[in-house]
């Protein structure tokens, strides 16, 4: 080896030594230096520092987090519904005779007024017929959504609309062993196709809502095929249930953004021994949103008048975060 390319490896490990010591010293490097930081970094270096007595071995180290809200943007409307309307025009466009449902035919022109007139009844029409068929061809037309499709106000793509800080977080526990979790109420079909790439989760740690499903055997071929009708809502009290049904232990952190997700912070908070809960709030309208109380969706009273009581951080995204999407600003 020649005395430059001795010295041009030697500066490369040093690079990388600076580089590896520096990520250990700002595991959250998108995070403003305030409370909120800080709380977080203390929880984490309590229960993985053998020598604390608030010591949890990894095993028990579960943490679960909402995704519409808190892992990823949810305005003007769920990113869910985007697609659904979306995929209706699509599937108009290939059997024109769905447009003789009214409401069919108000999704595929992107009637919103409509929509939102014909109430959840309408809506859950507009996600039923969009949602039906062999899981694989369901996962692949939202792949191909997420390739091609971009939000109506940002002009991003929506797998480029997740919270950088967040996305730090979920990596900044796994590097101290915890295993993560999304509870979410969003759909666990729409949801796995990007929450490996987008967070680091794979599927079997997804847990959401799901619709009716049926086994079948075509041309020999055996699948899992979307039905009509929701099996299980996985929201408010259901995200407790499905927490104990699915990873049998309380999580010793849970994040969330609404009151939607009061329940699975109070079931994990209510715990032994330390415990953190956390609720993003949308104080950013520069940057993202501003909205809580009155929001049509994710509104959060509960977790605002209540959680500081219960010991849970209250995130101020102004505030708190220097940088909102992974995508960029």
């Amino acid at each position: 080896m020649t005395g430059s390319s001795l010295r041009t490896l030697m500066l490369g490990v040093a690079f990388g030594a600076v580089t590896a010591v520096a990520a250990l010293a700002d595991p959250l490097p998108s995070w403003s230096d305030t409370d909120s930081k800080a709380r977080i970094i203390a929880f984490v270096d309590q229960v993985t520092d053998p020598a604390s007595d608030s010591y949890v071995p990894p095993a028990d180290r579960i943490a679960t987090f909402d995704n519409d809200g808190t892992l990823w943007a949810e305005q003007p409307v769920y990113f869910q519904l985007i697609y659904a309307i979306d995929r209706i025009g699509e599937m108009a466009a290939e059997d024109p005779s769905l447009l003789d449902d009214p409401v069919l035919k108000a999704a595929a022109e992107k009637d919103y007024d409509t929509l939102v007139q014909g109430g959840t009844e309408a809506l859950g029409k507009v996600v039923a017929v969009s949602h039906m068929g062999p899981v694989e061809a369901f996962e692949a037309s939202v792949a191909n959504w997420l390739a091609t499709a971009r939000h109506p106000q940002t002009g991003m793509a929506y797998d480029t609309m997740t919270y950088q800080p967040m996305v730090e977080l979920l990596r900044y526990l796994r590097d101290e062993e915890f295993k993560t979790y999304i509870v979410s109420g969003g759909g666990i079909h729409f949801m796995r196709v990007f929450a490996e790439q987008a967070y680091g989760i794979p599927n079997e740690q997804v847990i959401g809502t799901y619709t009716e499903t049926e086994y079948v055997v075509e041309n020999g071929v055996p699948m899992i095929v979307k039905k009509p009708g929701i099996a299980f809502v996985n929201d408010k009290a259901g995200k407790a249930i499905n927490i104990d049904r699915i990873i049998g232990k309380r999580p010793i952190l849970a994040g969330g953004n609404s009151d939607g997700d009061f329940a699975m912070l109070e079931y994990s908070t209510a715990g032994d021994g330390a415990r953190l809960g956390l609720l993003i709030h949308h104080t950013d309208g520069d940057r993202e949103y501003a909205y809580d109380r009155d929001s049509h969706i994710g509104q959060l009273v509960d977790g605002l008048d209540k959680g500081p009581d219960m010991g849970w951080l209250i995130v101020d995204m102004a505030q708190d975060w220097q940088r909102v999407y992974t995508g960029g600003e």
